[in-house]
């Protein structure tokens, strides 16, 4: 076996691989950037080199840098994990030509299945179902549009050798085509250096079936089932789950069938996965072949019991798969969530900044892969998912309930994230009985989801719990010691609750019999019992024997509430503060309907327009890159450019002022 492997990656994998590496007796090589000195990957493997610069392209995109590191550190092998250089066939050769070992498939098998176009044309060969279009270069906008045209709206821009949803654009009609067009290639060559672009026939109301397989160097396969992987927001997988709901034994088989013989017919071994799409009737088409460790590998594992880091270690070492398909059996269901750093208010744009407080959720029904700590920093440099959140249990609808109360435990505070709406999409009927498509998440969030205006089946539970803090935080300052005598505060238990949803009175009194608070919320009653300490940001409730979790931020009597997808402000009063604070002035909120404000932090790259201009409605007015992703900044209406504020080249906060109309 291998005695040291270098890690040619960085985050969550870079310290899931770790994991596995110890677990087999291997040393560890971490390679890092200048932000990424601190990072746990860093730590947590037995060397690290920092290969300096702060940008992918300076370190983790740098084959030259990365092949030095190996030399220097004498490692056996490489494992490239995904992202960066896991399906750079010129990496993978580099480090042939030192000695080493590649820890994945053959360099023929990355390059034919690396080139979308190429793969399509190996896959028609190997009798594998395909799209319409997506078998040629696209050399222009002129000949994007004659492609359009003959294969017929809608469209889709894929990078050639793109992956994770870069480069890629959906067109309904010409004009969209022309505006995505040149947006898809800047992309795709951001991401990966390569600006060749293709077209093909979108799919409506498809979902995003994978197969996993592996495969070693003597020519055995085994397939580790499939993975449902439709919730995708621009083209980025969300969740993730694996068996998926809506395939039946007949279609996986047949899907299988077409995966192995792909992998045959371009002699590969590893890991790897086939990804397909399926229409509402059952047709499936191959999308492309990922050479290498899918992110949402977990939920195979899971369900599986089998390691597939462990795998790939070994196949690339030489031996045999150890594994027959006999052996390979399906327990129980597993669901993935991506938790990422974006702002779902703002049309889920990333955030950025340091991970003030952080605390992972635990049970032996939940794993985390991550690849931060309390104190880690969001770079806009690098993609924004924090870690990968999964659970496990018999049945998928135990799995999703486990995933909501597992969301509803993890605090992530510094930074946006996207908890809540994962949540909410987790509650949608839809959802619940796997009836959803690609589209799920542009049908039922256009502006975004918004955690205040979620939908609160029971808000007197959340009164309840509103009450029974605060009367913690009143216990406690009136056990204050060394109080004038004659003063002792004395705590009331009748408290007005206040919402933007109303008022409600509320009492609560501590029952010594059962250890327990008895509320009434109006007239109704509640009966709660909790070991939350003050001062915790989790607070843990049994309601009328339901065990419910809430993330807590408090300010006074202002309590502020996140609870299974939605967040909620309440003030606590006593009925004097009650009376007071309807005296209270609302703050009026400044106008910047004249101004144009950076969304998020970020490179401003372009500026569209000039001083003077006239614009419409929707009109791109300026370019801003962040986490690799282009962002067209448009015009919310028909106005006159007055001043340009920031200038190309400048690295803008959110609600910096870019431009101001007149």
């Amino acid at each position: 076996m291998f005695s040291k492997i270098l890690i040619a990656n960085r985050g969550e994998i870079a310290c899931r691989i770790i994991k596995t590496a110890k677990k087999l007796g291997i040393k560890t090589v971490a390679v890092c950037s200048d932000s990424d000195i601190n990072a746990p990957h860093s730590n947590l493997a037995d060397e690290c080199l920092n290969l300096g610069g702060q940008t992918s392209a300076e370190s983790y995109l740098s084959i030259d840098k990365i092949v030095k590191a190996v030399k220097k550190t004498n490692s056996d092998a490489i494992h490239p994990g995904y992202g960066f250089l896991s399906e750079n066939v010129n990496f993978r050769d580099e480090i042939n030509k030192i000695g080493k070992v590649f820890i994945g498939p053959p360099s023929e098998a990355i390059a034919s299945m690396g080139d979308k176009i190429q793969s399509k044309k190996i896959a028609k060969t190997a009798g594998v179902n395909l799209v319409p279009g997506g078998l040629d270069i696209i050399d222009g906008l002129d000949s994007a549009i004659k492609e359009a045209k003959k294969i017929g709206f809608p469209v889709i821009i894929k990078a050639s050798a793109g992956g994770g949803g870069k480069g890629m654009r959906v067109a309904f009609d010409e004009k969209e085509l022309n505006e995505n067009f040149n947006s898809a290639i800047n992309e795709a060559k951001a991401s990966f250096g390569d600006d060749r672009v293709f077209i093909e026939k979108f799919i409506e109301f498809p979902r995003h079936i994978e197969i996993q397989i592996l495969g070693d160097q003597f020519g055995n396969f085994i397939h580790l089932g499939e993975r449902e992987c439709t919730i995708q927001r621009r083209h980025q997988k969300v969740i993730e789950e694996a068996p998926s709901p809506f395939v039946d034994s007949t279609l996986r088989k047949k899907m299988v069938d077409q995966a192995i013989k792909l992998s045959k017919a371009v002699g590969y071994y590893s890991a790897g996965t086939v990804e397909f799409v399926v229409d509402k009737n059952k047709n499936f088409y191959f999308l492309e072949m990922n050479t290498r460790l899918q992110v949402e590998h977990p939920v195979t594992e899971l369900i599986t019991n089998i390691d597939l880091v462990e795998q790939m270690i070994r196949v690339a070492y030489g031996e045999k798969l150890n594994i027959n398909q006999s052996d390979v059996t399906f327990n129980g269901s597993a669901i993935e969530c991506r938790i990422y750093a974006e702002d779902s208010s703002r049309n889920f744009l990333p955030s950025i900044g340091r991970l003030t407080r952080y605390i992972e959720p635990s049970s032996k029904n939940i794993r985390i892969d991550s690849g931060v700590v309390e104190g880690s920093e969001i770079s806009m440099f690098y993609d924004p998912m924090i870690s990968k959140l999964c659970t496990f249990a018999k049945t998928r609808i135990l799995a999703i309930s486990e995933m909501i109360n597992a969301l509803d435990r993890y605090l992530i505070e510094g930074v946006q994230t996207n908890q809540n709406f994962l949540s909410n999409i987790l509650q949608k009927n839809e959802f619940v009985t796997g009836n959803f498509s690609t589209a799920f998440i542009s049908e039922n969030y256009p502006e975004g989801y918004h955690s205040n205006l979620a939908n609160i089946k029971d808000y007197n539970e959340l009164f309840a719990v509103a009450t029974f803090i605060n009367f913690q935080y009143m216990c406690r300052a009136a056990s204050i010691s060394n109080q004038l005598k004659g003063f002792h505060r004395r705590i009331s238990n009748k408290w007005n609750v206040i919402g933007s949803f109303g008022l409600k009175d509320t009492t609560i009194t501590f029952n010594n019999f059962n250890k327990s608070y008895d509320i009434y919320v109006g007239k109704k009653y509640y009966n709660l019992k909790s070991n939350w300490k003050i001062g915790h940001p989790l607070v843990s409730v049994i309601i009328e024997n339901k065990l419910l979790y809430f993330a807590l931020q408090r300010n006074g009597p202002k309590l502020i509430l996140n609870h299974k997808g939605f967040e909620v402000e309440l003030n606590v009063f006593t009925d004097r503060h009650a009376e007071l604070n309807k005296l209270m002035i609302p703050r009026k909120k400044e106008d910047t309907s004249n101004l144009l404000l950076s969304p998020m932090p970020g490179l401003l790259t372009s500026i569209l327009v000039e001083e003077g201009d006239t614009v419409e409605e929707n009109q791109p007015l300026a370019i801003i890159e962040a986490m690799k992703m282009e962002n067209i900044i448009r015009s919310e209406k028909n106005a006159k450019i007055k001043t340009i504020k920031s200038n190309s080249g400048d690295s803008l906060e959110v609600d910096q002022v870019i431009l101001e109309f007149e």
